[in-house]
């Protein structure tokens, strides 16, 4: 049996169609890395290959203009009511959202612990005024006889000695009483003043002690955005040419003013800020949104770290999460970074999830595919 020969040698003319077919396969390759050749900011080195998705190692971009940190809204005036006695919450008169006045009936907590010793004080307190009306008539019988020389100047004396200590054990019971009735009045818990119930952390059956939070109550019309600082970072906010507050709805707000808390947090090493909000913007947020503080024209210390900036290609979005293809070994890896003040042309800041001389996917979408690999 004789070697047969393959097709494509028998026939030349299926082979030069077969390559024909190929190079027109290839064709679009070539095109697509040819457009991955496009421009890459100043701080980034592109390190390019004949196959695989494009990568970058990122660098820190010359200057720092402007910073973006997170904050969150928080009112001016704000109050976290509990109760001064111990008992169980028989009523809860509001619920989130409620708008009281001041002294309006918040909660009620059981009081009959308070009203029984309000009770043994009126006790306390009558018999006190009985042993001082003996002890005074006592005393004015002994004086009378002291008078006549039927008894001695020390049993006048005593007598109204007795009389005395009977009158501040009248003044001790009082007090006693006055006691008891603040107590059992702390059992009614009320508004300190006109604003609205935030939140409410004790329902009618919970245990009531004291100091225990039962409700948060808030006064609307004035807001404030406050932000953490890092204690290295806060000659930044100090030096800034302008601070805004960008809300959720994407609006830049200028602060009406800021203060800056004259100590430091000792386990997080910031410093709070704090910017009033002008009245203009009270309806479109709520205590406890997040919002972001911009810091534009900031100066950056000698020596300092500037900024990570990539391009926005590089960048995969997806509702709130933002990240980029990190190159691990001959794959891509996902990793989650967070976004600071978009640079223009030159891409997007990255104040978190990046080390400066790690390679990134400069095409996100492509190295998502499932057979992406990294440019040699």
């Amino acid at each position: 049996m004789g070697i047969q020969t393959r097709p494509f040698l028998r026939h030349p003319q299926m082979l030069a169609a077969a390559l024909a077919v190929a190079g027109l396969f290839a064709a679009p390759w070539r095109s697509l890395a040819a457009d991955s050749a496009a421009p890459v900011p100043a701080t980034l080195s592109r390190t390019s290959g004949a196959s695989g998705v494009p990568v970058i190692t990122v660098a820190r971009s010359g200057t720092a203009s402007s910073l973006d940190l997170d904050g969150s809204i928080q009112p001016l005036r704000q109050a976290t009511v509990a109760s001064q006695v111990g008992g169980n919450v028989l009523q809860l008169a509001v619920k989130a959202g409620d708008r009281v006045k001041a002294g309006q009936l918040v909660a009620r907590v059981d009081s009959r612990e308070a009203t029984a010793a309000l009770q043994r004080s009126d006790a306390a307190l009558a018999q006190a005024q009985a042993e001082a009306t003996n002890a005074r008539l006592n005393a004015e019988r002994t004086r009378d006889l002291r008078s006549k020389g039927f008894v001695s100047q020390s049993a006048l004396d005593i007598a109204e000695n007795q009389w005395r200590g009977a009158q501040a054990g009248v003044e001790q019971a009082q007090a006693g009483r006055a006691q008891a009735a603040l107590a059992r009045g702390f059992s009614s818990v009320t508004a300190p003043f006109d604003g609205i119930v935030g939140a409410t952390h004790l329902d009618a059956g919970d245990l009531a002690t004291p100091g225990r939070p039962i409700a948060t109550i808030y006064a609307p019309g004035a807001l404030r955005a406050v932000v953490q600082v890092g204690v290295s970072r806060a000659e930044l906010l100090r030096s800034a040419q302008r601070v805004q507050v960008v809300l959720p709805d994407g609006r830049a707000i200028t602060p009406l003013r800021s203060t800056e808390l004259a100590t430091a947090d000792a386990v997080s090493q910031t410093i709070e800020w704090r910017l009033d909000l002008p009245a203009d913007v009270q309806a479109s947020v709520r205590p406890g949104q997040m919002v972001q503080v911009r810091l534009d024209g900031a100066a950056p210390k000698a020596g300092a770290d500037s900024a990570i900036v990539v391009p926005q290609a590089a960048v995969l979005r997806r509702g709130e999460l933002n990240a980029v293809y990190v190159v691990q070994g001959e794959q891509f890896v996902l990793r989650a970074v967070r976004l600071g003040a978009e640079r223009g042309a030159e891409g997007v800041a990255v104040v978190a999830g990046l080390k400066p001389g790690e390679r990134i996917a400069a095409d996100a979408l492509r190295a998502g595919l499932a057979d992406a690999r990294p440019a040699r």
